[in-house]
């Protein structure tokens, strides 16, 4: 059997959900944590919930390559930090890292993945 809420994204989502949007699932994050565990020096970017849009984190690599994926809820993208054992910072006190800008630079010919809004890939 299947555990359906593993990561706990629809017990710590909260009453309301964006009209526009869909759900994160557990495959958002599972992504992240692929990609925390693929690279190192990775830290985790707290994005808050928009009119449009879920709230999401952004996983950023040392190197300054991140992904960007729904979380539902900044508990379910801190307690996925606090099992890896990496960092997790509010975007809005903090901003985002200058190598993730430095990184973005130095591949102009990045484009958005159509199924994951957000997410950096390399064409």
């Amino acid at each position: 059997m299947r555990f359906r809420d593993r990561f706990g994204l629809r017990k710590n989502r909260g009453a309301s959900v964006t009209k526009f949007d869909r759900t994160a699932t557990d495959d958002d994050v599972k992504a992240l944590i692929a990609f925390a565990r693929d690279r190192r020096g990775v830290e985790f970017f707290v994005e808050p919930a928009t009119f449009a849009t879920d709230t999401t984190a952004v996983a950023v690599a040392h190197d300054g390559e991140w992904t960007r994926r729904r979380v539902g809820s900044p508990r379910v993208i801190g307690k996925v930090a606090h099992d890896l054992g990496l960092p997790v910072y509010d975007v809005q006190i903090v901003g985002y890292p200058p190598r993730m800008r430095a990184w973005n630079a130095r591949n102009p010919t990045r484009r958005l993945d159509p199924g994951t809004p957000g997410e950096a890939v390399s064409s």
